[in-house]
């Protein structure tokens, strides 16, 4: 069970936010979900690097953006991120990918210069998508025409069209495409990193709790080894994209649970 402690080195905030998504709508129910998985007794509260998230002072609970009617789900968002991110390392439940925008924005308050590390089958990278800016299909774009970031790296796409072929040169952007190797090591990856993990990244064999399940991708151990072999100083992070209306038997909310312990357990490390 995660205890709300203000001492805790990670604290996890919800962001059940979805109203962004092009396809389905579900994924706001997700930092429930999650957090029950979590508390399930099937598991216990260790990562695989042996740090025990069941301590107060490791791992603790922040709650949920609250947005109410007429509410500025951005600027609620980006708040929450920059005031969490000024007391600890953040470990964000989405919500869409849309939710990745103004909490990077809210992140960058404190770190500047921020690698992003992003896992997923989508790059997200359209100019906009549905007339929508704001898509959960176009966090990427904002935040690299916002320079909220200075590298972005991204891993598991299997997906990309020619628009953002030509956004990804556009940004810079180091894209590892399904089945291509990567070595994290040869990156030379420094300063702060922020790592953002979209569900779908996963093959939907392993996580069918998606709106956008797009067959071929990884599978949780590797997805598991992939951010145990994450370099750098590891300041926040965030799991968006799950939607319960579409998991079978709770399998998607557990591997979201065990992919926290896992982020908790780099992040502390």
């Amino acid at each position: 069970m995660v205890i709300s402690s203000s001492r805790s080195q990670v604290r996890m905030l919800g962001v059940p936010w979805d109203a962004n998504s092009s396809f389905l709508r579900g994924s706001a129910q997700a930092p429930a979900k999650i957090r029950e998985a979590i508390r399930c007794d099937a598991s216990n509260s260790f990562a695989e690097t042996g740090i025990d998230t069941g301590i107060p002072e490791v791992f603790g609970d922040a709650g949920d953006v609250e947005f109410g009617s007429g509410n500025d789900w951005f600027a609620q968002t980006e708040t929450k991120a920059g005031k969490l991110a000024a007391e600890c390392r953040p470990l964000f439940l989405g919500g869409d990918h849309s939710v990745t925008y103004p909490l990077v924005s809210g992140m960058s308050r404190k770190w500047p210069k921020l690698t992003v590390l992003h896992f997923d089958a989508h790059p997200d990278l359209y100019e906009e998508f549905g007339n929508n800016r704001y898509s959960h299909a176009s966090p990427f774009a904002r935040i690299l025409e916002e320079r909220l970031a200075t590298r972005l790296i991204q891993v598991g796409i299997r997906t990309m069209n020619g628009h953002q072929r030509e956004q990804a040169s556009k940004y810079d952007v180091e894209v590892y495409r399904m089945g291509n190797e990567v070595n994290f090591a040869e990156m030379e990856i420094t300063g702060p990193v922020y790592i953002t993990v979209d569900l779908d990244v996963l093959d939907p064999a392993y996580a069918p709790g998606v709106s956008h399940r797009e067959p071929g991708g990884m599978s949780v151990r590797e997805l598991i080894g992939h951010l145990h072999a994450i370099p750098g100083q590891i300041v926040g992070a965030d799991l968006v994209e799950f939607n319960p209306e579409r998991d079978m038997d709770g399998m998607t909310a557990t591997v979201c649970a065990k992919l926290v312990k896992e982020l908790v357990g780099v992040m502390v490390r």
